[in-house]
């Protein structure tokens, strides 16, 4: 439809939408189903490492991948975007379907999909640890995540135009991706639990710096401090559900788990929104990272042995 001489009318964006929506179900799907695969594919001893692995081969490619899609839309036009877009799904596509695997616990296909996620639910509930992580990280980005701002703080705020806010996207991918990379080579974290809480403390302290910040680069350096105090987050959070999850449920849970992420992140920028109307730009963002820093201090309150948590070990 965008490839239509002219452009799509307002009358006749619907398509788009519906591309979205058809997208957004297929993802609610896959996640769960690649993070059950993997705990097939992966020995549990491992988990760390890979997660590590996995997540900065994902942040490399939210950083190269935008700006290879542009210089391709720039130079070659839409059509040539979209179809190298289509070739390399194809690509993963076949890929996916050589591999080779036997899993070895199967969940039981009785039920529906209401039945299937009430279990992955109800086991979360028996697990206070893994449920205050995953909590945890629901409410510190539903908060503290400033990224739907930073349009304006490009525009309004430090004066940097679209070139500034490239870089302002950027950044927190590059403080990830560089963090995974070191998180890969190291020994598995000694104090999971402690190490967690302070992470998402520190993700809420750079948040605020960010917010205060009127220098361009002062503002970028913290964004990608926070890009890597979150990666560290998403790396014990990601080793913790699936060493903590029996192989028989972790389809399930890691379907709970999506609707924790995609809430977190798609509400969490119409939040920013609504509070930067309310607050102003600044106030909000200053707001969302104090807050976050109130959830790390009520987690470690309420979850004491998330608190206490300390090697990661896979469980039977």
């Amino acid at each position: 439809f965008s490839l239509a001489p002219g452009g799509i009318s307002a009358k006749h964006v619907w398509p788009i939408y519906a591309v979205i929506f058809v997208t957004g179900v297929a993802r609610s799907f896959l996640q769960p189903a690649r993070q059950a695969l993997g705990a097939e594919l992966v020995p549990r001893s491992l988990y760390p490492n890979a997660v590590a692995w996995r997540s900065s081969i994902w942040q490399l490619a939210a950083v190269v991948g935008p700006a290879l899609g542009g210089l391709l839309y720039g130079f070659a036009g839409p059509a040539a975007a979209y179809g190298v877009g289509l070739a390399l799904t194809g690509v993963a596509l076949v890929a996916i379907t050589t591999l080779k695997h036997v899993g070895s616990a199967r969940p039981s296909d009785d039920g529906s999909v209401r039945d299937s996620l009430g279990a992955g639910v109800r086991f979360l509930r028996g697990q206070p640890i893994l449920l205050g992580a995953i909590t945890l990280d629901l409410f510190s980005v539903l908060f503290g995540g400033a990224t739907a701002l930073l349009p304006i703080f490009a525009a309004d705020i430090l004066h940097v135009g679209p070139q500034g806010l490239g870089l302002l996207r950027a950044a927190p991918s590059v403080g990830a991706v560089l963090t995974s990379l070191v998180l890969a080579h190291r020994r598995p974290l000694r104090r999971a639990g402690p190490t967690l809480l302070t992470y998402v403390a520190c993700f809420g302290l750079t948040m605020i710096g960010f917010g205060l910040s009127r220098n361009f680069v002062l503002s970028a350096v913290l964004l990608a401090v926070s890009g890597a105090v979150d990666m560290v987050s998403v790396v014990i959070r990601s080793t913790l559900l699936q060493v903590s999850t029996p192989a028989s449920l972790l389809g399930r849970v890691s379907s709970v788990n999506q609707i924790f992420i995609g809430s977190s992140n798609e509400i969490g920028a119409f939040e920013s929104g609504v509070a930067a109307r309310l607050m102003g730009t600044v106030p909000s963002v200053v707001f969302g990272g104090t807050v976050t820093l109130l959830v790390v201090a009520a987690t470690a309150w309420r979850v004491p042995e998330l608190r206490k948590l300390r090697d990661l070990r896979p469980q039977a």
